[in-house]
This record gives C-alpha cells, sequence and structure tokens, in this order.
C-alpha cells in the first residue's frame, strides 16, 4: 500500500477517500514535475520576472514560452497590427522566443497582442505573462 499523507493519518474521516487523496497528491507531484522540471515551484513562480514585457536600460525586451511556434511578431497600435521585421522575435532555447526594442519603439500605454506561427496556422495572442489586459468595446 501506498504512503497514507499525514494529513489523512491524522483525521479518521478522510479514511474512506486514502486512495482518491493519494492518487491526486501523485497526479499533483507529476504535474509540479512537469512544470518546475529541476526547479522548485518558487522559481517558477517568479517567472514573471523574466517573461513579460520589461523596460530596461536601453529600452524594451519582451520574452515569450511557446514551444510550437515557428515565428512571432509583436503587433499593435505602434505598427498599426500589422507583421514588421524589426518586431519579430528570435528564438532562444526551450520554447523561449525574445524580442529587443529601442526606447522610442513602445510607449507606455501602447495596446499589444503577439501574431505567432505554427507549422500550419497561425494567430494573435494575448501574452501569457502580461501585467495588464484590456477588451476590445
Amino acid at each position: 500500500m501506498k504512503k497514507l499523507p499525514k494529513f489523512v493519518q491524522d483525521d479518521m474521516w478522510l479514511m474512506p477517500y486514502s486512495e482518491a487523496i493519494i492518487n491526486r497528491v501523485q497526479a499533483a507531484a507529476e504535474k509540479e514535475k512537469k512544470l518546475v522540471g529541476e526547479s522548485s515551484l518558487y522559481e517558477f513562480a517568479g517567472g514573471y520576472l523574466y517573461f513579460g514585457l520589461h523596460k530596461t536600460e536601453n529600452g524594451w525586451v519582451i520574452r515569450e514560452w511557446a514551444p510550437n511556434a515557428t515565428s512571432i511578431y509583436l503587433i499593435g497600435t505602434f505598427n498599426n497590427w500589422e507583421e514588421h521585421k524589426n518586431y519579430a522575435f528570435h528564438s532562444l532555447e526551450n520554447g523561449i522566443w525574445e524580442l529587443q526594442l529601442a526606447e522610442n519603439d513602445l510607449k507606455h500605454g501602447d495596446l499589444y497582442a503577439l501574431s505567432m506561427h505554427w507549422a500550419i496556422d497561425y494567430g494573435k495572442r494575448v501574452p501569457a505573462w502580461a501585467n495588464y489586459v484590456t477588451q476590445d468595446p
């Protein structure tokens, strides 16, 4: 028999559900391992410090995790929502994409989205690490 979690051992009312609880705890541990690999949930939760749009000393940087993408463009009010090569991300490693821009390429309050291309399709996406989003009226 698998080891009972301490909270089940401490609460006799949970005993009839122990098998389901053990399965859920195991599934959660597997999902955590898949998400964070060798790091910790704490480190994973800090992803917003790396991913998303950030102001830098030299301008802007935006990073996105899109392992199945073949190309990504930043589109928005600053380029009439059209794909331009100077707003094309470049692929780093492990599905991470990055775009560095000069300070005057974006300004506070600009609306933007990602135009993602995959092997057989493309689509407009809200960046996963966006700090603030709005919906069209």
